[in-house]
């Protein structure tokens, strides 16, 4: 099969481009042939706000690169859009005679910071609006109502062109729970297939022998930094190991100088962050907005680890208390701490859970559980691009 993947890199490297390039090396091992158009964020710094306010919502040079290397007949799959790719690239696929598939790695079409979250909370005001003006008024996206203004621009345009609705075949989500959103906020049900994510190579499962609690992710509000450092202090005993950098790395470094059960690991390399899950007694996830499919998640019930994590959007249904984690009511510094004491004091669940982690990982998480399944949905995409051309023919 002939597949273009495109893919608009973040300023900051994540789970997106983990994802993005594991799926590419996947295809590629499978004998496809798999080309790759991708833009960075880095431009940003030589575009003026106009320019970018522009490129947002039609990339013209964009445009005219996949309309050139999209293949006929074949299969455009687009990660992430935006900003630089803009959503020019679909029409661009489709005049070329391909099939688009998009997946949805985090909310933006819904919302425009993507994160359903504002002032630490979940927040879903955009929902479903035709133009998403609570985010606007609110400054959601950088923090900026003129940069949020561009955003929501960019979204109800396209919403009123039908762009989303008619010039993507196929979209993939990673929960059930995404879909219902996704639903819920205007995009065709029939279109959208469940896909999780994968973790790649072969890992291996640990035994838990650190001992120790741990974080993996980015240090930022959203991601429940301060949650977890109010937490801790309320738990007696233990250790807590945090990997990660960002914004709240200042206040990680003064709480882990204030208090020696706390290690501040920085950013670790996947080798490293392999190593850290094997030997976890548990990863912390708190966050406190809508995640998707945390590739810490996966990671560690790859690893035989169970996962603490919030009763909040697609966490409550991933993690399944008492069999491949614990619970804990969001934004409670004392469910959290509850919950970490539980996992310190009971050796023999967590091990029981260990098993069930791992075989969850097993059955969803591997690349061999994903191909066939991204396989149907191009499948699906090309018929669907096939009647497309049958009715406008």
């Amino acid at each position: 099969m002939d597949i273009l993947l495109l893919h608009n890199y973040y300023l900051h490297r994540g789970g997106e481009e983990q994802v993005f390039e594991a799926e590419r090396r996947l295809l590629e091992e499978h004998g496809h042939r798999v080309s790759v158009y991708t833009l960075n964020n880095t431009a940003l710094k030589e575009l003026g706000s106009v320019r970018q306010a522009a490129f947002s919502l039609w990339n013209p040079a964009a445009y005219r690169a996949v309309r050139a290397l999209a293949p006929a007949g074949g299969v455009v799959h687009v990660h992430n859009p935006f900003p630089l790719l803009s959503p020019a690239v679909y029409y661009a696929a489709r005049h070329a005679g391909a099939a688009v598939v998009q997946t949805l790695h985090n909310y933006r079409l819904l919302c425009p910071n993507a994160l359903f979250t504002r002032g630490g909370r979940v927040c879903t005001d955009c929902l479903g609006r035709a133009v998403a003006w609570p985010g606007m008024v609110h400054g959601c996206y950088r923090g900026s109502r003129a940069a949020s203004a561009v955003v929501v621009l960019m979204l109800a345009l396209h919403r009123a062109l039908g762009t989303y609705r008619r010039q993507v075949n196929r979209y993939i989500v990673l929960t059930p729970f995404a879909r219902s959103l996704f639903v819920r906020g205007g995009l065709p049900r029939e279109k959208i297939t469940v896909k999780p994510n994968f973790v790649a190579g072969e890992p291996q499962p640990g035994n838990g022998e650190g001992g120790y609690m741990l974080f993996v992710g980015r240090l930022s509000p959203e991601k429940g930094i301060g949650l977890l450092l109010e937490a801790w202090k309320k738990v007696k005993g233990g250790r807590l190991v945090i990997a990660g950098d960002g914004p709240e790395a200042p206040r990680v470094e003064a709480a882990a100088r204030a208090d020696g059960r706390i290690t501040w690991v920085g950013r670790l390399a996947p080798a490293g962050v392999a190593e850290q899950m094997r030997e976890a007694l548990c990863l912390v996830l708190p966050s406190t907005c809508f995640e998707n499919l945390p590739i810490t998640l996966m990671e560690a019930f790859s690893a035989g680890t169970p996962v603490l994590a919030p009763r909040l959007g697609t966490l409550e249904a991933l993690v399944e208390a008492g069999r491949t984690g614990l619970a804990f009511a969001p934004h409670s510094p004392e469910a959290l701490a509850e919950a970490m004491e539980y996992a310190l004091s009971h050796p023999q669940e967590m091990r029981q859970m260990r098993r069930a982690a791992r075989a969850e990982y097993l059955a969803r998480y591997t690349p061999e559980v994903s191909y066939p399944l991204l396989m149907q949905i191009y499948r699906e995409a090309l018929a669907d691009a096939g009647e497309d051309s049958h009715a406008r023919g």
